[in-house]
């Protein structure tokens, strides 16, 4: 697979309207860090227990020559946990600080002729059994950091209230009202607060096409339809507006998440190449953090945790291997490259998980899997098994959403 396709089928992946990060892991920087440090020996004893239960594989980080890593019974990293005979995973997936909290696929539901509505169905962890439950109440879920708490939307977009669903118990503990319809959801890196995009029209509709095998379904692009955010403070549930101007050159779903320290949020406008606008918790735009100006908008994992590195987009490719660049965030200049492309979040300051084409395949057919990739290293760790690609735009692959545990 070639450069050109991979962007090709990152921006179409786009176009059907994904969110533009998982909630928490882009903002991982040292403070952040210094949390997790507290709290380590504690989250990962449970997650041990709750994978012991799911019957986990680990996965020992050994080079086989081939960057080709097999399931063994030797546990030589303890807090990487791995199925890669699972796609979609039934079982828990976490490596380092974070873990694979929730994933999603969705369909479009033909509304009339003209118009379809792009449905999610989403599996949660369970933090009891270690395990991915389904549960189709949620047009929308972001899970909080501690994978305890998840902020859910109902199925009927722009939703009025915002609920936080206990991850164990599977009940809403809570609903907060807010004055303008939401369809996104991401959470601050310190999991207190929420910023709630805010949309006139359901940001999943979707319009019929002509593909390759019949009638097929495209989203929307250059409609206005993206109003402002709500940021919502969980202890109180007090929330306050910020509107935004419209624009015509975003999606029709363009979710904002918060910057790496949790005093701007951002989303993705596209100009000719697609970048990140930054904005303040007024709603007014502002130029990228200094940290942040060199981030692209299809490396979701952004900074490392200690804020030394960025993820970049898709650097080089040998033969079957396709490496992801790493980018000094101040200067933007490229000072390393790991194994995969597409990195989506960073285990700690030295792996990143990541996707990366099945070797072997003897296919032009784009089959990824998710892996654990170490900087400055060959080793490859596949986390999941491989995500077979849909033929058709009206039902996408399973999409991942993670948060620190």
């Amino acid at each position: 697979m070639n450069v050109e396709e991979v962007v090709r089928d990152v921006l179409r992946e786009q176009a059907e309207g994904q969110p533009p990060a998982g909630p928490g892991f882009a903002e991982r920087v040292l403070a952040a860090r210094r949390r997790r440090r507290a709290r380590r020996v504690v989250s990962v004893a449970v997650a041990t227990a709750a994978v012991v239960v799911g019957v986990s594989v680990a996965v020992p980080i050994v080079d086989s020559g081939e960057g080709d890593v097999r399931p063994a019974g030797v546990v030589e990293r303890r807090d990487v946990h791995a199925h890669p005979d699972q796609s979609p995973p039934r079982d828990m997936v976490a490596a380092g600080d974070v873990a694979l909290a929730a994933y999603y696929t969705s369909e479009v539901v033909e509304r009339s002729e003209s118009v379809g509505v792009a449905e999610r169905t989403y599996h949660l962890l369970d933090p009891r059994s270690g395990r991915y439950e389904e549960d189709d109440r949620w047009s929308f879920v972001a899970v909080a950091p501690g994978l305890k708490t998840a902020a859910v939307l109902e199925r009927e977009l722009p939703a009025r209230r915002i609920g936080l669903l206990d991850l164990a118990t599977g009940e809403v503990e809570t609903w907060i009202p807010v004055e303008h319809g939401v369809g996104g959801l991401a959470f601050s890196p310190d999991g207190k607060r929420l910023v709630a995009t805010a949309y006139a029209e359901n940001p999943d509709l979707r319009e019929p096409v002509e593909g390759e095998k019949g009638k097929d379904w495209m989203g929307r692009f250059g409609e206005p339809n993206r109003l402002g955010f709500h940021l919502v403070e969980l202890s109180s549930g007090k929330s306050t507006w910020s509107p935004v101007e419209a624009r015509d050159d975003i999606n029709f779903r363009e979710d904002f998440a918060f910057g790496a320290d949790g005093t701007t949020v951002w989303s993705r406008v596209v100009r000719g190449d697609s970048v990140r606008q930054y904005h303040d918790l007024t709603g007014k735009e502002i130029p990228a953090p200094a940290a942040e100006r060199h981030l692209v908008w299809d490396a979701l994992a952004g900074l490392s945790p200690d804020g030394a590195l960025a993820a970049g987009g898709l650097g080089r490719e040998a033969g079957e291997k396709a490496y992801t660049d790493l980018l000094d965030p101040r200067s933007g200049k490229r000072v390393a490259e790991v194994r995969g492309s597409g990195a989506m979040a960073w285990a700690d300051e030295r792996r990143l998980i990541t996707w990366e084409r099945l070797p072997g395949s003897g296919t032009d057919t784009y089959r990824p899997r998710m892996v654990l990739v170490t900087v400055g290293s060959e080793k490859v760790v596949p986390l999941t098994g491989v995500r077979e690609p849909n033929q058709t735009l009206a039902r996408t692959e399973w999409e991942p959403v993670f948060a620190e545990r």
